[in-house]
């Protein structure tokens, strides 16, 4: 398909949503995905097939407890995947979904109130129709919106995390090819320079001699990195090093890298995800929280890039952050229905 049929599919998709009630929603979500369509999405719901189940699972609750829904969109392009050797079409789509928060969800007590959830999306598109997805949210982010956060203060600081700074995201017009080759390339040498830096490949001795080093080569020093509640975003190398990467290498042990289901780019903007991307063995305090050197964890991931010429600008990031306590032994949601 070319990328304009498939991002079509996919505002249609959106559009059906759009004006979907819990009563409708499965006939809604029915009319642009296939029979056996492949959905994945973050802790509790995991994965299910078909539009009567993620509209039972997902879509029935959200939309019972959340009124007058919009999808507040900032980013959106499309890209063959370079994981399959680029024979499939996805479409990513990045934002908020705001809504009255009126009732319960996930045992999460209403506000009454504006909340947005930061949401990311990844479909893939075959002969007009939607055959997987790939949704992240921010439940951490509803929680805190809600009064309920669960977990220490963050290193880093989270708001409601903004689109690009160049609000051109929204690529309902394909981009240059050239352009999206770019992007993915340097993309691609981001990753080659976090595994040659990796303490995780036999302690080889790293490629540059110190972070900074490392991170100068894709990044700019202005980067921003929107992080998920939990860790927060930070701003410049030097603050992403100190509140993100410099935590996550020395309180996270034995890593051990998945790879990608999806990974895409086109114009300036480009992302992938795994399921799951990684998994660490937690040495204590990563998010404040405790850690027995022992239990392996996985971590979910999305990344979503913005370039600026030749090096990164932006990067927003979606971690099932609950999937990942979950299998260190603490269920979020079940601890808050006892509080």
């Amino acid at each position: 398909m070319s990328y304009q049929e498939a991002k079509q599919v996919v505002r249609d998709h959106y559009a059906a949503l759009a004006s979907a009630t819990p009563e409708t929603v499965a006939d809604r979500l029915a009319e642009n995905t296939t029979p056996d369509w492949h959905w994945r999405g973050m802790h509790p719901f995991y994965e299910h097939h078909g539009a009567a189940a993620v509209a039972a699972n997902f879509y029935e609750p959200f939309l019972s407890a959340m009124t007058k829904v919009q999808r507040r969109e900032d980013i959106f392009f499309a890209g063959l995947n370079m994981i399959d050797g680029y024979s499939s079409t996805w479409v990513t789509s990045m934002g908020h979904l705001m809504g009255l928060f009126d009732a319960p969800f996930l045992g999460i007590p209403p506000t009454r109130k504006i909340v947005m959830l930061r949401y990311s999306e990844f479909n893939r598109v075959e002969n007009g129709k939607i055959v997987e997805t790939a949704l992240f949210i921010d439940l951490l982010h509803l929680m805190q919106q809600a009064g309920v956060y669960p977990l220490p203060p963050q290193t880093g600081m989270h708001l409601i995390q903004p689109g690009p700074m160049t609000h051109d995201g929204l690529q309902y017009v394909d981009a240059p090819e050239q352009a999206g080759k770019d992007t993915l390339d340097l993309i691609n040498r981001m990753i080659g320079d976090i595994q040659a830096n990796s303490n995780s490949k036999e302690n080889a001795a790293p490629r540059d001699a110190t972070p900074q080093e490392e991170l100068a080569q894709c990044w700019h020093d202005y980067m921003l990195w929107w992080g998920p509640e939990g860790i927060g975003a930070t701003y410049t190398i030097d603050r992403y090093i100190a509140q993100h990467q410099r935590p996550f290498r020395t309180q996270l042990g034995e890593r051990e890298f998945h790879g990608h289901i999806a990974r895409l780019a086109e114009g300036n903007y480009g992302g992938f995800f795994g399921w799951s991307n990684l998994s660490v063995v937690p040495l204590g305090g990563y998010m404040g929280l405790p850690g027995d050197g022992k239990t392996r964890a996985e971590m979910r991931v999305v990344d979503i890039y913005r370039r600026d010429g030749d090096k990164l600008a932006e990067n927003w990031i979606f971690i099932d952050i609950l999937h990942f306590l979950h299998m260190q032994g603490l269920n979020v949601l079940d601890r808050m229905q006892t509080v």
